[in-house]
């Protein structure tokens, strides 16, 4: 891994959470036309479309996607299956803000995540640091008033993202396990195909149980076909393309700061699509959240 952030480092981090912001406020957009498990399984099966011209090679006999079927089974749950589903349904009754301000204690998942199960140091000003970003996240869920906290009213979707961001943690430390094939491992089409593949068995039997329990009709437009090609392309293919990339180099807990971007470009985006402007409590709870990650860096 390197030491330092290179300009194309820096770059490969800040486009995944520019996509993942727009992400979020399309996903808010089209809530009413498409069930949200739903809309994230459609999403995968066009970017696997898309993808299989350049990803074609990871099916060919002896290429290690059937032989490490359990490592690629699990980033495809963790990423694909549960993070982007859990953010749909968080975007049912939470606003793209929101969804992407607490998405942002993820450093602190990062942290706990490596601590616990990687055996990554900790630090006592990352602890420190940690303390700060948990106060800013508890800052949103609360809407700006400490006092319902104590009467827990919270969000569903708050929670589901809180769920996604501890998946994404999990994922982002699987990926700097060198399990498979070094061919695959190179070819950033043919592994990002190969969580793709287990990904889609994922999300396609939630999908199914989503339709099971009576979920709504698809409300098909141009707006819809639109959004799906936008997931698609954008926050699915690209945007992990580029982490994927980002996370190899620095490893999680640098690359997981750049994710503080994300609520910016979300308040900026929402304020523009969605007329969903940002309020006070927002603003401190993302210097809260950025004021803790930056203090867990110092050495």
């Amino acid at each position: 891994m390197e030491q330092r952030l290179s300009p194309s480092t820096v770059l490969m981090l800040v486009i995944p959470p520019l996509l993942w912001a727009g992400n979020a406020v399309v996903g808010r957009m089209v809530n009413e036309m498409v069930p949200p498990i739903m809309l994230n399984f459609l999403r995968w099966v066009l970017a696997f479309v898309i993808l299989l011209p350049l990803g074609a090679s990871v099916f060919r006999r002896g290429s290690g996607l059937w032989k490490y079927w359990r490592h690629f089974a699990l980033l495809g749950l963790l990423s694909i299956g549960l993070y982007n589903a859990l953010q749909y349904m968080a975007l049912q009754t939470s606003t793209p803000i929101n969804v992407t301000l607490v998405a942002s204690s993820m450093p602190v998942w990062m942290m706990l995540v490596g601590w616990m199960f990687f055996g990554a140091a900790v630090s006592r000003t990352q602890i420190i640091g940690a303390v700060l970003s948990i106060a800013g996240v508890l800052l949103v869920l609360s809407r700006g008033e400490w006092r319902q906290l104590l009467a827990m009213r919270l969000v569903i979707g708050d929670i589901f993202i809180l769920l996604a961001t501890i998946a994404w943690s999990f994922y982002s430390w699987l990926l700097t396990r060198s399990v498979g094939p070094d061919a695959i491992r190179r070819d950033w089409a043919a592994f990002l195909m190969a969580q793709i593949s287990y990904g889609l068995l994922w999300s396609g039997a939630f999908a199914a149980g989503e339709w099971m329990m009576g979920a709504r009709q698809i409300e098909w437009s141009l707006t819809l076909v639109a959004a799906l090609l936008y997931v698609a392309i954008g926050p699915a293919i690209l945007a992990l393309r580029f982490w994927g990339a980002g996370v190899q180099r620095v490893g999680p807990n640098i690359a997981g700061f750049f994710n503080n971007l994300t609520p910016l470009f979300a308040a900026l985006m929402s304020s523009a699509f969605l007329g969903e402007a940002p309020h006070a409590y927002h603003a401190v709870a993302f210097a809260l959240i950025v004021g803790g990650i930056v203090f867990s860096s110092r050495r």
